[in-house]
């Protein structure tokens, strides 16, 4: 599981769609959404959710929606979850009950994990497909 901090852009669009000084009116005070994404390591499919932090509590809850989303689709069992060093993986009983509930172990990174997963989805993005909340 990996977090990737993103940039929201204003309505109308950023300085891409309409040039640097244009751009720069609209996006004052915008702020960050925070890209959550499991992924798992056998198949690839990849499970994510937009939301406003990346609080132990809001971990926590998508970790669960994930195991679901994997069961629906054929994968009943995790055995290990592999996160970075961030204080929600490290620190928080909200994650350790999560992962206590799935019956899985929770494994840090040694550091430098860059959230490639996240990275190509971004790059490529005509090969993901996006899910409203209506729609699951």
């Amino acid at each position: 599981m990996d977090v990737k901090k993103l940039g929201r852009i204003p309505d109308g669009g950023g300085h891409k769609a309409l040039g640097r000084q244009a751009g720069r009116t609209t996006r004052k005070r915008m702020g960050l959404d925070c890209a959550h994404s499991a992924v798992d390591d056998h198949t690839r499919l990849a499970y994510s959710e937009n939301h406003a932090d990346e609080k132990a509590a809001t971990c926590a809850g998508l970790l669960h929606r994930a195991a679901a989303f994997f069961t629906a689709h054929g994968i009943d069992r995790i055995e290990c979850v592999l996160t970075d060093n961030a204080g929600p993986y490290r620190k928080s009983f909200a994650w350790r009950d999560a992962l206590t509930d799935l019956g899985a172990v929770g494994k840090l990174t040694r550091g430098g994990m860059r959230g490639e997963v996240i990275q190509e989805a971004l790059e490529r993005p005509r090969f993901c497909q996006r899910i409203s909340g209506a729609e699951h």
